[in-house]
């Protein structure tokens, strides 16, 4: 089977809405082409795009089209009634026809090779599963997914799967089956299963929980949001060995933020450690690591780190900037 082998891009286009849709309550799919019929940047299973939008607002949806097919690419939106702003203008204020500038594909979440896949989604977490599921099923692995939501109308592509991968999917409406079972399912799973969760906190937390003493399954989750950090942070210095400056960083501010207005250039979205887009090489110094993307061995050999969130451990950082 084919996983993710592509690099990470900084592609920033213009892109045309050719196509907004509803596909379940509160979700809309989009479907974005090349203004000119060009092909859009190649992407793989896990991948997704930060969508720049009016006033100023950046965020970041998974791709849950075909990746073989370089003429569109989808993402699929729910209106978060607690959100900042993006959702509600991608669904009251985006229409077709609409030129919207993208960045990326972006993988922080790649497709790894395994002999067998368990698949947790919570809600519109389903999203990056779509095409993973179809490059799985497509090699012949073993799979299986679990899909929770508050009812069926709220849950995005759940009668599409059902119908195209039969009794594979299993489908957990809260109002019918209450949440899906994650101790259960992760107690009975088969040793070297890759685990792939996607959706709420709770259901994270409660994957990790039940991962904890299974040293034979391989969990892979993708946060929503960033992950809270309990305790004070101190100041430190960072030097940015490219741009030939030292800042010191207060104990309020981010790295990110105190580049910024030193008029370093950085590429950011998200500023909550969960996008991937400003990470930086680390050249001297040891990271406090805070973001929800590294993995443990990442963050223990520690040569990389989001700077929109992370900080130092010790007094000094030299950083790649």
């Amino acid at each position: 089977m084919t996983v993710n082998t592509l690099p990470s891009a900084d592609i920033d286009l213009e892109v045309r809405l050719a196509h907004k849709e509803t596909i379940a309550d509160g979700v809309v799919r989009l479907t974005f082409r090349h203004p000119s019929g060009e092909s859009l940047p190649r992407w793989a299973p896990g991948a997704h795009v930060d969508l720049l939008l009016a006033h100023g607002l950046v965020r970041q949806y998974s791709l849950c089209g075909d990746p073989a097919d370089d003429s569109l690419l989808e993402v699929a939106v729910l209106r978060e009634r607690e959100g900042r702003g993006g959702s509600a203008f991608v669904h009251d204020e985006l229409r077709s026809g609409d030129r919207v500038r993208i960045r990326g594909p972006r993988n922080n979440f790649p497709l790894v090779h395994a002999p067998q896949y368990l698949f947790l989604a919570g809600g519109i977490g389903i999203t990056p599963f779509v095409p993973m599921i179809a490059a799985v099923d497509e090699s012949g692995a073993d799979w299986e997914l679990h899909y929770g939501g508050r009812a069926r109308s709220t849950m995005a592509f759940a009668a599409d799967l059902a119908q195209k991968y039969g009794d594979r999917v299993v489908l957990w409406p809260k109002e019918e089956t209450g949440l899906v079972d994650v101790a259960g399912l992760m107690s009975g799973a088969y040793a070297d299963t890759a685990v792939y969760c996607c959706g709420p906190a709770p259901l994270l937390t409660a994957a990790e929980q039940a991962c904890a003493g299974l040293a034979d399954l391989e969990l892979h989750v993708e946060r929503f949001a960033p992950k809270e950090f309990a305790g004070a942070s101190s100041g430190f210095e960072v030097e940015l060995a490219r741009s030939g400056v030292r800042l010191d960083v207060p104990a309020d501010r981010s790295i990110l933020e105190v580049a910024e207005d030193a008029g370093v250039p950085v590429l950011s979205s998200c500023r909550e450690g969960t996008c991937g887009t400003c990470e930086t090489p680390v050249l001297d110094g040891v990271p406090d690591h805070r973001d929800s993307l590294l993995t443990g061995d990442e963050q223990v050999a520690g040569d990389t780190m989001m700077i929109c969130v992370s900080r130092a451990c010790g007094r000094k950082l030299v950083l790649d900037l």
